[in-house]
């Protein structure tokens, strides 16, 4: 009997819900009506990104918008270079897995060829171990390319400390006592960007900084002469190695942002003239 008074209501809860599971095994593989303007969307950007993608390996000359903070690296490895004094470059504080960490190792890249052509020192001091390892064989592989691995020396690369602030009072020390004649800070940055920021200006440094954290971005754009702020990160992989498949993918993207402000423009002006009709009727009728 205990049995039986405890199965009753399991079996009503079965026998409500039983008309729903059937419906939705009629309903099988059916698409919802709600999900096809998301599918609709998808599809058309998808198609956008691939035909851009497949224009930039054609040889299409596909116009990306200037950087001037990248613009300006060999501006700023000039000055060292005339000065005598060395190039620092802080990757930022985040792991190799996280996605400014890694838009900075190109721009590292980018910065150690040129340094390695003009001969000027660099220094790209490390707190996580991971993103240690990385710049290590980025700035070697840099040397390389630009003909000059006799330059290179595992000492341009140090390792600090795991520590935040431990790591944050390193470099600052390095720039007040070196007193380098650029700084680049790229990558991920935090409650350290504008200790290390106000430390470089008050050295007298060319300081090009960029992050994607908006809470940081105040900073540098304040006290870093120029800043490649949030998207301009990410797409300075493309800009610099002109790569085609990096380039289609920043110009659909663009193409497709392009074509979401017009989708949103006109929704707008559609359920405002809309609505406007149907509230006058509304006051028509009831009048």
């Amino acid at each position: 009997m205990i049995r039986n008074k405890f199965l009753l209501p399991a079996a009503g809860l079965l026998a409500f819900a039983a008309p729903a599971l059937a419906q939705e095994e009629v309903m099988g593989w059916g698409f919802r009506r709600e999900n096809l303007s998301p599918m609709f969307l998808f599809i058309i950007f998808t198609v956008t990104i691939l035909v851009s993608i497949a224009l930039a390996r054609r040889g299409k000359d596909l116009y990306i918008r200037r950087i001037a903070g990248l613009n300006a690296v060999e501006e700023a490895i000039g000055r060292s270079t005339e000065l005598g004094k060395k190039v620092l470059y802080v990757p930022g504080i985040g792991s190799i897995g996280e996605v400014q960490t890694l838009a900075s190792m190109a721009v590292l890249k980018h910065v150690a060829k040129h340094t390695a052509e003009y001969g000027t020192p660099l220094e790209v001091p490390n707190k996580d171990p991971l993103t240690y390892a990385a710049a290590r064989e980025t700035v070697k592989e840099a040397y390389l390319e630009a003909g000059r691995p006799d330059l290179f020396s595992e000492e341009m690369v140090p390792y600090i400390t795991y520590d935040q602030f431990a790591y944050t009072a390193a470099v600052t020390g390095k720039m007040v006592r070196e007193k380098p004649a650029a700084n680049f800070l790229i990558g991920s940055f935090y409650a350290e960007s504008l200790l290390l920021a106000e430390a470089g200006q008050a050295c007298g440094a060319i300081q090009i900084a960029g992050t994607a954290e908006v809470a940081q971005l105040p900073f540098f754009v304040t006290t870093c002469d120029y800043t490649l702020i949030g998207e301009e990160l990410y797409a300075a992989s493309a800009y610099l190695s002109r790569e085609p498949v990096m380039l289609g993918c920043i110009k659909g993207q663009d193409f497709v942002k392009f074509m979401l402000l017009v989708w949103i423009i006109l929704g707008i002006l559609t359920v405002t003239f809309t609505g406007s009709t149907v509230f006058q009727t509304l006051l028509q009728s009831g009048g």
